[in-house]
């Protein structure tokens, strides 16, 4: 899912973003013999992922540093561990510092948060599905750090599934009438999901024989309403009010898929140290 010529171009693109024309405090104190040696650490629990991302940031900079990783994406970590040892010249590791925490962090927070979530969901069958709320230029990451968390990936663009919300509805005049003419225009191998907020309109949908049937924002007991009524016809998402709280009772209804936003635009960054 990240290939690597992508990773290289985006972590080039922040490296210049951070270090701009330079970065004014290493370069006029530490001298090219400097060699500096340094731990990445964990100060909390939680689920590690962003290594390779890590590596590429300092691969980036320098062919000198060293990288012995202790843990791989998707092992679990407790606070005080050792991650890793890093070494190298003074000059790439503290120019490489922040922006490789930045994506260790960031990337190890939604897969910590994306695991809570899966775990909360036990032992209902249904996946815990992310959504398009995710940061400009960085979706890439996000959604690869949900996988590693245990979560299964929604439609990473509008180009990989027609979904037709509240507003597409009025502008074809019906859901039926979106529907069929989605189904005339696009390609057979693309699905066809529609979001409804009423039983009436996942009637519809049934009828229709949309792919995906997304219940928005609906109570707990409609939900179990609803997943009656599709009856296998259609795979079911949830969507709406998800939280810890909530998506057990959320799983318990029947549905396949749990969408939420949550699990990647509130996740916490893990805390992790680099020490040297």
């Amino acid at each position: 899912m990240l290939s690597k010529f992508y990773v290289e171009d985006h972590v080039k693109s922040a490296l210049m973003e951070d270090i701009g024309y330079g970065d004014i405090t290493t370069e006029n104190l530490a001298e090219d013999t400097d060699y500096l040696k340094a731990e990445l650490n964990t100060r909390c629990d939680g689920i590690l992922c962003g290594c390779e991302v890590f590596k590429t940031v300092f691969d980036v900079l320098s062919n000198d540093v060293k990288i012995k990783f202790y843990f791989k994406d998707g092992d679990t970590i407790k606070k005080g561990d050792k991650i890793a040892d890093v070494e190298g010249p003074a000059k790439d590791l503290l120019m490489g510092e922040r922006v490789s925490l930045n994506y260790i962090q960031r990337m190890s927070g939604i897969a910590t948060e994306t695991r809570k979530y899966q775990d909360a969901i036990v032992p209902y069958s249904a996946k815990i599905v992310d959504t398009r709320k995710t940061t400009p230029n960085f979706r890439a990451f996000e959604k690869y750090s949900v996988k590693i968390g245990g979560g299964a990936l929604h439609r990473f663009n509008l180009s990989d599934c027609a979904m037709i919300k509240d507003n597409h509805i009025r502008l074809a005049g019906s859901l039926t009438n979106a529907v069929n003419k989605l189904k005339k225009n696009i390609s057979h191998a693309h699905k066809i999901e529609v979001e409804c907020d009423t039983l009436e309109q996942v009637k519809e949908a049934v009828d229709v024989k949309a792919d995906i049937i997304m219940l928005d924002n609906m109570s707990v007991e409609t939900m179990k309403k609803a997943v009656e009524i599709i009856n296998h016809q259609a795979i079911v998402e949830a969507s709406g009010n998800v939280n810890l709280s909530t998506v057990n009772a959320i799983a318990s209804t029947g549905v396949d898929i749990i969408s939420s936003s949550a699990i990647v635009a509130k996740a916490p960054t893990l805390d992790l140290g680099f020490d040297m």
